[in-house]
């Protein structure tokens, strides 16, 4: 008993103490770059739907993640760093497949079809799906009532929104563009739990680079050899912009902000994007691309997002309780 009390006091110690100054220097910009994250990571879709307008989004995708992780791992062989063994290739290539090749290009796919705004709100599903398939396929945690009412409120608000495309939901693009949202988000949440099972030791920066380039070999040679792909020189400006914003803020700086708030800052804080982005990819695609936003889409976002939060709310305290 005395050696807990003794234990709580340091804790208490810890909360209320000033930060070194070093510490707090880097929270600042650990919160800095989650504001990056947060912001940039919701015009990304935007600049995904300009990029769809004349390029199939396989194809823009597979671009993207080729030149974006060239970039990445370039830096880091340049720097020294050894090539991935085959133990570490093999996890590459897994964690390609569901993180970016089929999460990131169904994405940029689905655009095709659908707003932007309205795919950035079935991304924001994914933390969803991280809570049913931890409990279903990996046993980690369990659902409580917090959990629970956050999923009918997540799922509940995509339902509130799509009542206002009814007349959409009957054209077979729409309802393609939505299961392409839907399998990404799905796939994003698997990558996720397994880069968490099996992927630990790995260096995030290092993996990430690997990652985005071996998925940009997959998916440009499948919108290649599909025959779902432009020549290059057909390629028009406005798209090449988008690129270029997509590999530079989405794929390098943005990453590697999103990876270094992760490092610094706890879970709770860290997720904040994940209630951000959507609200900026809807506002912005309605400002810039004069995408449909009315009280209708504004409420079911709303209840996404809070299902989100509560759903997140819910998942880490009942990992807390399981784990004391």
């Amino acid at each position: 008993m005395k050696q807990q009390l003794y234990d709580i006091y340091g804790q208490i110690r810890q909360t209320i103490q000033p930060l070194h100054p070093k510490k707090q220097s880097e929270r600042t910009k650990a919160f800095l770059a989650l504001g990056v994250v947060s912001f940039f990571w919701g015009t990304t879709w935007l600049a995904s739907k300009i990029g769809v307008r004349n390029m199939p989004g396989l194809q823009l995708a597979g671009i993207r993640q080729l030149l974006g992780g060239g970039i990445y791992t370039l830096f880091f062989l340049v720097q020294g760093y050894k090539w991935p063994n085959r133990k570490q290739l093999v996890q590459f290539i897994w964690m390609s497949i569901l993180m970016f090749v089929i999460s990131n290009g169904f994405s940029t796919w689905s655009l095709q079809y659908i707003p932007s705004g309205l795919g950035a709100v079935i991304g924001a599903m994914a933390p969803l799906w991280i809570a049913l398939f931890s409990v279903l396929f990996f046993r980690e945690s369990r659902l409580n009532i917090t959990a629970i009412f956050g999923l009918v409120l997540g799922f509940g608000g995509i339902v509130i929104i799509f009542s206002d495309y009814l007349e959409a939901l009957f054209q077979s693009s729409f309802i393609l563009g939505v299961i392409l949202g839907i399998i990404a988000t799905m796939t994003w949440a698997l990558g996720t739990l397994y880069t968490v099972q099996h992927a630990k030791d790995l260096n995030a920066y290092y993996s990430l680079g690997w990652q985005m380039l071996l998925s940009g070999v997959i998916l440009t040679g499948i919108a290649w050899g599909s025959g779902d792909a432009i020549p290059l020189s057909e390629t028009t400006p406005e798209t090449w912009y988008a690129i270029t914003y997509l590999v530079i803020i989405g794929s390098i700086i943005t990453f590697a902000a999103f990876i270094y708030c992760l490092k610094r800052l706890p879970p709770a804080q860290s997720s904040v994007y994940a209630y951000i982005n959507p609200i900026v990819a809807v506002l912005i695609g309605a400002i810039l691309n004069n995408e449909k936003l009315n009280l209708i889409i504004a409420i079911g976002t709303a209840v996404t997002i809070l299902g989100v939060y509560l759903v997140n709310t819910g998942f880490k305290r009942s990992s807390i309780e399981k784990e004391s």
